[in-house]
């Protein structure tokens, strides 16, 4: 006890990111699919949605400037397609064909887009979301996208109040990543509340979307988007249970951050290593 008890906060943070990094090579996104359940669709927000993905019209001043501001995450993820604000058609047929598969003619993609007074008016014809929430939390999450916008700063994101997913990153992975989280919250009978138990506790929502992009890529033994979800995922991943490592320490809260993308990113490069093995596995045990 008196040992423990001498354990410095420093060292915590180094045998935290040595356990993570000790994962290295683990199937934390295991492959699992969100299983097709009804899907809650508003009749008045289907009927508007005669074309489910939308691009901004080109500006090139500020898709540079975009482009410069995400230079931290283009790092952070070591990816320059990460808010590259154009798209090239590998993204858009993964959206396309993920949305196919998986039933959600009744979401947006607005790749590159700034669109708040449409936004407003999904929300308002998003009757799947009780009127407490769209007029709150809703408004709130609208207010913060016309006022921080992402064709500037980036941030590629999953609204449940409008049920748009707003892409800046020309990233396969990101795409169908984002409407994983379309697909997982379009099945939640209670999605307000839904909703903002995502913005309290992220990593359980963010763990389902990302294991059913796992699932979806085996399913179709995409190999090279096998070994690109590994390289993001993991990492991206590991920012979300940095951050809640973090509020625990909040002193320490930027090396325990970055250790957990590192070790992501390590976890992502081992399992790369051994795709065509874990392919292999997926066919005779989940098949």
């Amino acid at each position: 006890m008196f040992l423990i008890a001498r354990v410095t906060t420093p060292i915590r943070i180094t045998l935290i990111a040595a356990c993570l990094v000790g994962l290295s090579g683990c199937h934390v996104l295991t492959p699992m699919p969100i299983q097709h359940g009804p899907i809650h669709v508003a009749p008045e927000l289907a009927a508007m949605n005669d074309t489910p993905i939308e691009f901004g019209r080109p500006i090139p001043w500020l898709d540079t400037a975009g482009w410069i501001w995400g230079v931290p995450d283009k790092l952070l993820l070591w990816d320059r397609r990460i808010s590259r604000h154009r798209f090239t058609e590998p993204t858009v047929e993964a959206a396309v064909e993920y949305m196919q598969a998986n039933r959600l003619g009744h979401v947006k993609v607005r790749m590159n887009q700034y669109a708040p007074i449409a936004d407003l008016h999904r929300l308002r014809n998003n009757k799947t979301v009780s009127w407490p929430c769209r007029y709150t939390f809703g408004l709130l999450s609208v207010g913060g996208e016309a006022l921080l916008p992402g064709r500037l700063i980036g941030g590629d994101h999953y609204n449940p109040f409008t049920q748009t997913v707003h892409l800046y990153s020309d990233v396969p992975a990101i795409a169908l990543h984002e409407l994983a989280h379309a697909k997982d919250f379009s099945q939640r009978t209670q999605i307000g509340w839904y909703s903002i138990g995502y913005a309290v506790f992220p990593v359980w929502a963010e763990s389902i979307a990302s294991r059913d992009v796992m699932d979806y890529l085996y399913r179709r033994a995409d190999r090279d988007g096998l070994i690109e979800a590994n390289r993001i995922l993991y990492p991206a991943f590991g920012t979300y249970v940095g951050s809640t490592l973090g509020g625990l320490v909040p002193e320490h809260a930027s090396p325990i951050y970055y250790a957990t993308v590192i070790a992501g990113r390590l976890n992502g490069r081992m399992l790369s290593r051994h795709v065509d093995e874990h392919l292999e596995e997926y066919q005779r045990f989940y098949q």
